[in-house]
């Protein structure tokens, strides 16, 4: 038998049903049926409501095993990445909604559809006043007012990772503004700020006129690549899905990003 993990707060295990019992947006309850069969969890009211009756098994199984590894292994089978091959946005909608549960047991489903240690919150009150300590600090720190409002105080009170994430799509999103160019990723800041053959890029932070300043926009250049290797593709970056961003990690992210913006805010495009 495998590490037997606490039993959960029974507020946390009924929060876990509401989600994936949601009458829209949960699970059919042919699916919770079979998930409870698989997992070998008795299914007493297969006839109710599809919250009442995911509530009662879960609450039931936890308190016969004296621990929670029935409502971990429901949630892991549940949230499995091959479920949402053709709906992504479900599969997103129901983590968002079951870490903000779980935020109460300091954990989270991470984007492999694993339980994974994340910030912990014991009130509501508490969770909001951890995301605006950090909006205060980030304005503080004069961020730039452009990732701010990629950054709010909603997804700050939900975890760091998907602060970091929707901060990152900000530069980009100020690459095609000032460019008019489509495109994303490493590809899009390519046509926006590579020097290529030409060595004229089509912004340009810089006068371009020394051999330091072509280093300097081709470092430029580079670094947001970077940022966007690491923070615009979860799915390929296994390390940090298994690790929990801290606040001053977040932080130092933002922090850059403020100064990407404020380059590209004075660049000049070019003729």
């Amino acid at each position: 038998m495998g590490q037997l993990h606490p039993p959960w707060d029974a507020q946390v295990v009924e929060g876990v049903a509401d989600v994936l019992g949601d009458t829209t947006t949960g699970l059919t309850a042919s699916q919770i049926g079979q998930l409870l069969a698989e997992l070998n969890i008795p299914d007493p009211l297969e006839r109710d409501t599809k919250r009442v009756r995911l509530r009662y098994a879960l609450l039931s199984k936890q308190q016969n095993d004296c621990a929670s590894n029935c409502v971990i292994a429901f949630i892991t089978q549940s949230m499995a990445p091959v479920r949402y091959r053709n709906q992504p946005s479900l599969r997103t909608l129901r983590q968002d909604a079951l870490n903000e549960v779980l935020v109460y047991e300091g954990l989270r489903v991470n984007d492999k559809g694993q339980i994974q240690r994340g910030p912990q919150a014991s009130t509501l009150t508490e969770a909001a006043q951890h995301a605006n300590n950090m909006r205060a600090e980030l304005r503080r720190r004069g961020t730039h007012p452009d990732v701010l409002r990629y950054c709010t105080t909603e997804l700050l009170q939900k975890n760091a990772f998907h602060a970091m994430l929707e901060a990152s799509k900000s530069v980009f999103d100020k690459l095609r503004s000032r460019t008019g160019l489509t495109g994303d990723g490493a590809a899009l800041v390519d046509a926006a700020l590579a020097l290529g053959r030409s060595g004229v890029p089509r912004l340009a932070i810089n006068t371009l006129a020394s051999h330091t300043d072509r280093d300097e926009q081709a470092g430029f250049t580079n670094m947001i690549k970077g940022l966007s290797g690491m923070f615009r593709n979860p799915v390929a970056h296994d390390p940090r899905l298994n690790r929990t961003v801290t606040d001053d990690e977040l932080l130092e992210l933002l922090t850059t990003l403020s100064m990407v913006h404020r380059r590209l805010d004075n660049a000049q495009l070019q003729p």
